[in-house]
């Protein structure tokens, strides 16, 4: 059996990465979007989402490379707020990507060249047609967790959180994550996810 096939065997039926960054999340992410593509493709995903940081760069490479491959592409981006909440939005439709632009150009006009400024004000009320993903980190609370309930209620079909530590093993390096409730799980359109 070649790595790949082996790869390809662990990932779970119906798994979609919701969470990636391509090159164009400059010193962060390190792959072309069709390469990202490509490799999920291969891997057996149901689907993948681009998040670029405060981008939608990517989106046209890996858009073309989905169709011809016939892998399922979300639309999305990664921001992080002035308050140092970081939130993955998903784009559900074409409204979803046009308000996602919009974020967007309000984000970059409002800052220097290179970089982009938001504050949770800014995305209440405009959105709803983007689902709101907050990654787990260590800086994560309940008040990020609650706002995110609040600002992005009554959408998506439920949610979960999910928590690792490096001692939660499973055959070799893989981590065997671990569900617990969080004060987010009870909006159906904000979902949190583990980065750890």
């Amino acid at each position: 059996m070649t790595a790949m096939a082996d790869e390809r065997r662990r990932v779970p039926p119906g798994y979609a990465e919701l969470h990636c960054l391509s090159n164009y999340s400059f010193l962060r992410g390190a792959s072309h979007p069709e390469e990202l593509v490509e490799r999920a493709h291969a891997l057996g995903y149901a689907a993948l989402a681009i998040t670029d940081e405060c981008s939608l760069s990517g989106v046209v490479r890996a858009h073309q490379k989905a169709g011809e491959l016939g892998l399922h592409l979300l639309v999305g981006c990664e921001l992080r707020l002035d308050d140092g909440v970081t939130l993955v939005l998903l784009a559900t439709d074409r409204a979803g990507y046009g308000r996602l632009c919009r974020l967007i150009t309000h984000a970059r006009r409002q800052a220097d060249k290179g970089s982009y400024r938001l504050c949770r004000a800014d995305l209440e009320g405009s959105l709803d047609a983007c689902l709101a993903l907050l990654p787990v980190t260590p800086q994560t609370d309940d008040d990020m967790a609650g706002w995110l309930a609040r600002a992005f209620a009554g959408r998506a079909p439920g949610s979960a959180c999910r928590h690792a530590s490096a001692s939660d093993t499973s055959s070799g390096s893989a981590r065997q994550l671990r569900s617990r409730p969080c004060a987010a799980s009870r909006s159906p359109r904000a979902a949190i996810i583990s980065i750890s």
